[in-house]
């Protein structure tokens, strides 16, 4: 389903997420052999967020990034936010300290200067227009303010490709198939995670929307990938 775009692409990532949201989190529990939470605290570390600070958690899901920002700082004021509401309704839990919203991360609900730090978590290969998703977070961030981004990207060829090829197209689908009966769910994640950008050139699109102090590492083979930036001090 990597050849859609604009309304009907959105239009199909929002029914997909509503169909896997509740084994979304299993599911990213065994296809990463547990490393995304690692990889969630890391995002949450290099937000840099102080008490009060503002957070907004954008693509949310089931608000494991809001989640850890309230365990690394509890006096942070955090917006978990998606446009799916059926990820939302199963990631909520009664200890939750933060706030939901749905939001389409192309046209923020927010104003600008809002926030101190936005992160997201595999979602930036989801939207029809990554620019667009870009520009709106810098312009609610605060000047000065965080962005941190963790996806998925193209791994570069090396001797492990060809498990890593058997990674993405024959276990993550089979797993999926087996724990959702969702198999065009699972199908859709390694097929856009190499139609999405790579590292490179996402950092690009970063420093595109205004951002600086870009910088970025890649995780679990080259097929995740850590970005971050700043938006400039001066606005």
């Amino acid at each position: 389903m990597t050849h859609l775009s604009g309304t009907e692409k959105s239009h199909y990532v929002q029914g997909l997420f509503t169909r896997i949201a509740r084994r979304y989190d299993l599911m990213n529990r065994l296809m990463t052999a547990g490393q995304d939470v690692v990889w969630r605290k890391e995002v949450i570390r290099r937000a840099g967020l102080r008490p009060q600070a503002r957070l907004l958690d954008l693509g949310a899901g089931t608000g494991d990034l809001a989640r850890e920002a309230q365990t690394q700082q509890p006096k942070a004021v955090i917006t978990a936010a998606d446009f799916t509401l059926a990820m939302m309704q199963a990631g909520r839990k009664p200890s939750d300290r933060f706030g939901w919203a749905v939001s389409d991360a192309l046209t923020l609900p927010f104003g600008e200067a809002q926030f101190d730090a936005v992160v997201s978590g595999f979602l930036m290969r989801n939207v029809v227009d990554s620019m667009a998703a870009l520009r709106e977070q810098f312009r609610v961030l605060v000047p000065g303010g965080r962005i941190v981004i963790l996806d998925t990207t193209r791994p570069r060829r090396n001797l492990l490709s060809p498990f890593i090829w058997i990674h993405m197209h024959v276990i993550i689908p089979a797993l999926g198939t087996l724990l959702s009966g969702q198999s065009d769910a699972y199908t859709y994640l390694p097929d856009s995670t190499e139609a999405f950008l790579t590292a490179e050139d996402l950092a690009t699109r970063m420093a595109a929307a205004g951002f600086e102090k870009i910088g970025y590492k890649r995780v679990m083979f080259g097929t995740i990938a850590i970005h971050w930036g700043e938006k400039s001090a001066n606005g």
